[in-house]
């Protein structure tokens, strides 16, 4: 043993409690099932603790315990069993594998009398209980050497018969480990794939971009178990700054510049990521600030060779180091990020080219159809009052002035379609949807569903669609735009006065222009109407559309004497 102070792996240390497996009293079969018990674990965990317990019942050892190692023989996880639970918490620690256990061979085992005697034995660490017999193996997971078995305080010490069984148990611990370590990392893959997908998919619904990394600085921070997750971009004079940090000192990190020939700055420039077993003990760290943590792994957010930023995952000093199996899928990771945040650039400047495109449409409308008859009007009255001065006929200035009237009331008409377009989210729907659209919303008004039925030349539309297609050809923009508030305000008339149980919409279009039609009837079986009226706004605005339609509008009681039957009907134009 050693008794220098060991690390601190107060998150390492833990107890082994159970029975491992039941012995059947032949040494052949209790080792096959021992050796089955430990390889049926997955997760490495429950396989370290299952080699302890098998372990010590095979082998009648008071006291066993595996002590994983780093590559630099410190402890980083260390699973007994025998210890008391409240010595074990007044040591804290577990062992280096220094002075005793530092003589246990990569192959074959160290079987001791009494450790105590042996040259290389150092005194115990505080707390420690006294040991005499001895039996130690390694624990190799491929050419390395994963960790340590030790076991010890066994009537009449151990045997060679033991330290055959702890060579074949260590390892088919060895391969079990190995399975539990494939096992993680597959887990961990499909973690950060999950993660990269759902990241990708918020960036394309159009979360905010400050929002989306926020969240893949919180996501991969909790994958990849680090105790803070940064985010380096570039900004003002390309300089890469610290934009956003989650976790341990994300306060600290916030704003802080990544110095040009630094890690995160080879990173962004090289496109490949790097590891760092501890910063805080590297010589090259150039940012202050980065000497707080241990740790460290870097990641480039790049896609199709364009650098976006560098993803920083960081644990606090003494903490486990990631593994090159980490930052292969952290890389990943931070590349469907990248592309996802490209791609959602993308569709935002698609949409300012879009919204671009629809303001030149809206100036080309007002100048082609509204500006130009008004600069037209503007010279017939020009006119106007230039015969005027010279005392032309009454009668002929009447008619100019008439004429540029009308042209100005043909304009304003032109920019309340063009205004309506731009307030109405349904203009570029077709009559069908927008008339189903106007009896759903009706639905909340009259306490239940109207019924709407819509014919072309007296046949119901088709379910596939063309009959659709073919009465949006024949209705016109602005006598569709009429015709759905028609029916609009056909059923909040309904809902407002009738009190009705059943509303029914009947739209029909037969032929086509200049001759054809389209009917509306709004019939509902309510009280009728009233036997005086004094609001006749709604009313008066359908007959001003159908007049402007060539059409007529009717407001009477129902053919069967109950309820009001609303009657619009226009011109195909």
């Amino acid at each position: 043993m050693s008794d220098e102070q060991p690390a601190d792996l107060s998150r390492g240390l833990s107890p082994v409690t159970g029975i491992a497996t039941q012995l059947t009293g032949d040494p052949l079969t209790d080792l096959l099932d021992a050796i089955l018990a430990v390889a049926s674990e997955l997760e490495l965990p429950a396989v370290l603790n299952k080699f302890v317990q098998v372990s010590a019942e095979l082998t009648g050892a008071r006291y066993a315990a595996i002590n994983v190692l780093d590559a630099r023989g410190e402890s980083t996880t260390f699973v007994y069993t025998g210890i008391p639970t409240a010595v074990a918490r007044m040591m804290s620690h577990g062992p280096h594998a220094q002075g005793v256990l530092g003589k246990i061979p990569a192959h074959g085992a160290l079987r001791l009398g009494d450790l105590t005697e042996h040259p290389a034995f150092q005194g115990w660490p505080a707390h420690h209980p006294p040991m005499g017999s001895f039996l130690g193996a390694s624990v190799r997971v491929g050419e390395r050497v994963f960790g340590q078995l030790y076991l010890s305080e066994k009537a009449g010490g151990f045997t060679a018969e033991d330290e055959e069984t702890v060579v074949a148990l260590a390892a088919a611990a060895g391969v079990a480990v190995s399975n539990a370590q494939l096992y993680a990392e597959a887990a961990r893959r499909e973690h950060w794939l999950r993660a990269g997908q759902e990241i990708a998919t918020m960036l394309l619904e159009g979360i905010d971009e400050e929002d989306a990394l926020a969240h893949i600085a919180a996501t991969a921070r909790a994958v990849s178990g680090a105790d803070t997750a940064a985010l380096a971009l570039p900004g003002l004079g390309g300089r890469l700054y610290i934009e956003l940090a989650d976790g341990y000192l994300a306060d600290t990190l916030v704003g802080t510049e990544m110095v040009e020939g630094g890690r995160a700055w080879i990173v962004m420039t090289e496109g490949h990521g790097l590891v760092s077993a501890s910063l805080s003990a590297s010589r090259n760290v150039k940012v202050q600030v980065m000497r707080s943590f241990g740790p460290a792994m870097f990641a480039p957010l790049q896609t199709s060779g364009r650098g976006v930023g560098v993803l920083i995952l960081l644990r606090r000093i003494g903490a486990l180091p990631f593994e090159p199996s980490d930052l292969a899928t952290a890389e990943s990771f931070a590349s469907q990020a990248a592309l996802a945040f490209v791609l959602a650039e993308a569709r935002h400047a698609q949409d300012v080219a879009a919204l671009l495109d629809e303001r030149e449409r809206i100036a080309r409308d007002l100048h082609d159809l509204a500006i130009q008859q008004l600069f037209a009007t503007g010279m017939q009255l020009e006119t106007a009052r230039r015969r005027a001065a010279r005392g032309v006929d009454p009668a002929e200035l009447t008619s100019i002035v008439e004429e540029a009237l009308d042209n100005v009331d043909s304009s304003v008409r032109q920019i309340r379609q063009i205004v309506y377009a731009l307030r109405d989210p349904d203009a570029a729907a077709g009559l069908t949807e927008r008339l189903r659209r106007e009896a759903s919303l009706a639905r909340t008004g009259l306490g239940f569903a109207p019924s709407l039925v819509v014919t072309l030349d007296g046949n119901p539309l088709g379910d596939d669609g063309l009959d659709e297609d073919r009465l949006d050809e024949r209705v016109s923009v602005p006598l569709t735009d009429d015709a759905v508030a028609v029916v609009r305000e056909g059923l909040a008339n309904a809902a407002r006065h009738a009190h009705a149980a059943s509303v029914q919409v009947t739209v029909a279009v037969a032929g086509t222009a200049p001759t054809g039609t389209v009917r509306i009837e709004v019939q509902d079986d309510g009280l009728g109407l009233p036997a005086s009226r004094e609001r006749r706004s709604g009313t008066g605005n359908l007959a001003s559309r159908a007049h402007q339609h060539g059409g007529t509008f009717t407001l009477g009681t129902a053919p069967d004497g109950r309820g009001t039957l609303l009657t619009w009907q226009a011109r195909l134009t």
